[in-house]
């Protein structure tokens, strides 16, 4: 965030609400009035989620291999990114014969994108196209390859592990890394302050790379467990009643 817009902020504003702990240390930092309520999304979402109750829903047997692909909620992730997971999926099929792949997609038109990719790249690779049931999705399965944004919260807060994997034109790629200082891009790492899942970015986000960090995820051993765990502690630190306190907090600025 440009010096100016972080000015303006504090100037336009008598206090700032917001829903991660690093923002409320972004705003501190600068002076700016601002209070950590939690996330709604954290209220929302159970500490303990179903996975059989999911499964049950998604037509997933509860004692397959399940892997969630998430490439993105905007036409150009879904280009940039479902030909490379798809391949993926392809490398962990033959590791896992069992496994059931389920693609949540938000909308008709990103399904029908998503259809003509998978045509052409793993014609024969069966998959369950989903309408929407995103969280559904990741509360059901092993592990999770997505795009990063919003979803790798949700993510989390379904205690689902997941890899990071995301391009863009190199271009753009080189402007975010200048414009935005941060040592990770998705919220989970954000969130712990460490590589706490695996982030493959630009030329790393290639399927032996994907299929190679996700493998352990399958397994459900070690690695998942602990990560799972991360995602709980997480989960209940931004837990908060957001909308209590946002309420609260607009009514201490009223009186």
């Amino acid at each position: 965030m440009a010096t100016e817009t972080r000015f303006q902020i504090g100037r336009a504003t008598d206090l700032v609400l917001a829903f991660l702990p690093f923002e409320k240390a972004f705003y501190d930092k600068y002076n700016v009035p601002c209070r950590f309520i939690g996330h709604t999304m954290a209220d929302a979402m159970p500490l303990d989620p179903d996975k059989n109750a999911a499964r049950d829903v998604l037509g997933i047997p509860h004692d397959a291999h399940c892997l969630a692909l998430l490439p993105g909620s905007r036409g150009a992730e879904v280009e940039m990114l479902s030909a490379d997971f798809l391949k993926t999926a392809q490398l962990l099929r033959q590791t896992y014969p069992d496994l059931e792949i389920v693609v949540p997609l938000v909308n008709a038109k990103r399904r029908e994108q998503f259809e003509r990719i998978k045509a052409e790249v793993a014609p024969d690779l069966s998959v369950h196209l989903l309408d929407g049931m995103g969280r559904e999705a990741m509360v059901a399965s092993d592990a999770a390859l997505l795009a990063s944004g919003t979803a790798a919260l949700e993510c989390m807060l379904a205690k689902c592990p997941m890899v990071v994997g995301y391009r863009m034109k190199p271009f753009t790629f080189w402007l975010a890394k200048r414009l935005v200082k941060t040592d990770y891009v998705s919220l989970p790492n954000l969130l712990a302050g460490r590589e706490l899942v695996k982030e493959l970015l630009q030329e790393e986000c290639e399927p032996q790379k994907l299929a190679a960090a996700l493998l352990p995820l399958l397994a459900n051993g070690k690695t998942s467990h602990a990560m799972h765990d991360t995602f709980r502690e997480l989960h209940q630190q931004i837990r908060c009643n957001a909308d209590e306190q946002a309420a609260q907090a607009v009514l201490e600025l009223a009186q």
